[in-house]
């Protein structure tokens, strides 16, 4: 009798190599979140809300309070606000705590790993193409690119992956997986104000159990619908538990209600298809209008409405552009097998994805992901710069007025400030409570009346003047060449006493 002394070693090594090598999920997460850690810079500098953010979640964590009135404004101090990102501001400060800028970059670069990691593996789960779901669920990247922003939102479109995974359980006869569905209703409602998108998409799953209940007469969907209707209406009822209550519901669906506040916030516009970031979105479309034509069997009420519901709010206003690419990647790739199994290139590629299902499926850990993570948080805080971008992980003085800020801070400005809209927040991440401001992002709390006055005065319209009288304002923070710091130059009544390249700073003379 002979024996082997290889196949032990071989053994050894298989299992080694099923540990260490990536999975596809693995490869989505690791790809995206290496792509966030270096496009940090851009996420902290096209839009203006983070610094608020910051400035509220710290003073959540000081005080161990939920501030319920404005304490950030001498426009509206002591009005009634509602918080309905608290614990979105909480996970930021309590990020930049830990590793300044960085560590709130490194928050955004998890959120959306993991959320596509998500997105990939249900992908993969409805076609069986491994290969086809990374390329859709990059694809959807890219389309959703377009608003990565270190902000609350990106809480949300992890959580509308969570939530429609729950919701597909369920269709799919699930009798255990609607309790789950007001837990995390109950964090997506103090995460982030769209957690009514949840009821949304709840909708869309509850229709097509009354389709297939009472049109097509199917005879399994009693225990469905029994799991839809306590799942959903638990998860009314937890809205309810948030710092204001019922109240969340009226600013929620109150700011979209607002024609004017909607056409004068750039992410409730629609898409401009002449600009390449919105090319990916794009391409998303016209891959759904090929895939859903061919597709055998037809998608299931279901996806049909989200598919179509979602595409159709993406191009209304560019906000939904990210939910229609995370809801569609899964429905896309699982019309596939239909549309592949129709040609003989299809037959082929499937023959391909069926050998890489069989590697998927030895493999066994997720030490890529974990490694690289922890080699991003040991970098950032060494010191190590992990961009591209001279400056690192920072508040560029070319966006944001970095620099006036210091002057204040040195020259503490006495009375009441005008700030320019897009600097408010970053006013407060710098100079509250010493200094509150006129306005900030967060125009569903300052409202129609405020944001018209801020408008009167930066575009000089009549009675400009009058809005700074009202206001009691005695100094000005805004760029050097916006037409009211010519005015105010010109007037007489202003001196300036402060000026770079970005902002200037004018005083109304005693």
């Amino acid at each position: 009798m002979t024996t082997s002394i290889e196949n032990p070693s071989r053994d050894a090594g298989g299992r080694l190599q099923a540990w260490l090598l990536p999975r596809l999920p693995d490869v989505a997460f690791v790809a995206l979140f290496t792509l966030v850690i270096l496009l940090g810079p851009r996420l902290l500098n096209v839009d203006g809300d983070l610094g608020r953010h910051l400035a509220i979640g710290e003073h959540i964590l000081q005080s161990g309070s939920i501030p319920t009135s404005d304490a950030f404004s001498h426009t509206m101090a002591g009005e009634p606000l509602t918080p309905h990102e608290w614990l979105s501001q909480v996970a930021f400060a309590a990020a930049f705590r830990l590793l300044g800028l960085d560590g709130v970059v490194l928050l955004c670069a998890l959120l959306i790993g993991l959320t596509f990691a998500l997105v990939y593996r249900s992908a993969a789960a409805r076609s069986g193409l491994s290969l086809a779901a990374l390329a859709l669920t990059l694809l959807a990247a890219a389309a959703s690119s377009l608003h990565w922003l270190a902000r609350p939102h990106l809480f949300t479109l992890l959580l509308v992956v969570v939530w429609t995974g729950l919701l597909d359980a369920i269709r799919k006869g699930s009798r255990t997986s609607w309790w789950a569905l007001p837990p995390v209703m109950l964090l997506w409602v103090n995460l982030h104000g769209a957690f009514v998108f949840g009821f949304i998409i709840w909708l869309a799953y509850a229709a097509g159990w009354a389709w297939r209940r009472w049109v097509v007469h199917a005879d399994d969907q009693a225990g469905v619908g029994r799991s839809l209707a306590l799942g959903g209406a638990l998860s009314l009822a937890v809205t309810a538990l948030n710092p204001v209550g019922l109240r969340l519901w009226a600013t929620s669906l109150g700011y979209a209600g607002n024609a004017y506040l909607v056409g004068h916030t750039a992410e409730y516009l629609s898409p401009n298809f002449h600009d390449v970031s919105t090319w990916p979105f794009l391409a998303m479309i016209l891959t759904g209008l090929w895939l859903v034509g061919g597709a055998r069997p037809r998608l299931s009420p279901e996806s049909a409405l989200l598919l179509v519901g979602w595409m159709g709010l993406g191009l209304v206003s560019v906000r939904h552009v990210p939910v229609f690419a995370v809801l569609s990647a899964p429905i896309l790739t699982g019309c596939l097998p239909g549309v592949l199994h129709a040609s003989a290139p299809g037959l082929a590629w499937q023959q391909r994805e069926e050998g890489m299902a069989r590697l998927e499926g030895g493999l066994r850990g997720h030490a890529w992901p974990i490694a690289v993570t922890l080699a991003a948080v040991l970098a950032l805080a060494g010191g190590v710069p992990l961009t591209p971008v001279a400056g690192g992980n920072a508040f560029s003085p070319r966006v944001f007025p970095v620099q006036a800020v210091d002057w204040l801070e040195a020259h503490p400005p006495a009375g009441r400030g005008f700030n320019y809209f897009p600097w408010g927040g970053y006013v407060l991440y710098r100079l509250w409570p010493d200094v509150r401001v006129f306005i900030d992002g967060q125009t569903d709390f300052y409202g129609e009346a405020l944001t018209r006055e801020y408008e009167q005065v930066i575009t000089l319209s009549d009675g400009w003047q009058a809005v700074l009288e009202k206001y009691d304002v005695a100094w000005v923070l805004i760029p050097p060449d916006s037409g009211l710091a010519r005015a105010l130059h010109s007037g007489g009544a202003w001196s300036e006493v402060y000026a770079d390249p970005t902002a200037v700073i004018l005083e109304r003379a005693p």
